[in-house]
């Protein structure tokens, strides 16, 4: 068996961030399916300017997932993978293609603040530890997910 990092946290602490982070990366998987299924699927007058602002939704979070599970690798622990181990993690429902524009806009702007959310909660066990590292990624999705949540919520025409 290989070493464990010895990079300044205790085993409980990579623990414990990382139990943080398999809940912010599987509420980001879902989130990422759900933007890129509503991609393909969106309908109506606006069709052109919702597909080009959820393919960049889309592209943004697929690039994201990678990086909140290697930081989960880097702390010593293995990223949960998988449909089943996502499910159980998330805390998002599947989308529903058969509902109107305004419908999916609408749930993926409550997607990203259920994100947004979760990343809150995963705050104080990275500070608790002092994990600069994790903090730095949970801040760097913070600003993602609000940003992609004004988008929506504007596109809805509120504030």
């Amino acid at each position: 068996m290989a070493d464990a990092p010895n990079t300044g946290l205790t085993a409980k602490q990579r623990s414990d961030i990382a139990a943080s982070l398999n809940k912010v990366l599987a509420d980001s998987y879902a989130l990422y399916l759900k933007t890129h299924g509503y991609h393909w699927n969106v309908r109506g007058p606006n069709f052109q300017s919702l597909h080009v602002l959820l393919e960049g939704q889309y592209q943004e979070e697929w690039a994201a997932l990678d990086a909140i599970a290697e930081r989960i690798r880097a702390l010593g622990e293995l990223a949960p993978q998988g449909y089943a181990a996502f499910g159980n993690l998330s805390s998002l429902k599947d989308g529903d293609p058969e509902q109107d524009w305004e419908g999916m806009i609408g749930e993926l702007k409550a997607d990203n603040e259920t994100v947004i959310r979760t990343l809150r909660d995963a705050f104080p066990v990275a500070d608790e530890a002092g994990d600069e590292a994790t903090a730095d990624l949970l801040t760097q999705r913070l600003q993602a997910h609000e940003k992609h949540a004004w988008m929506l919520r504007s596109t809805l025409g509120a504030k």
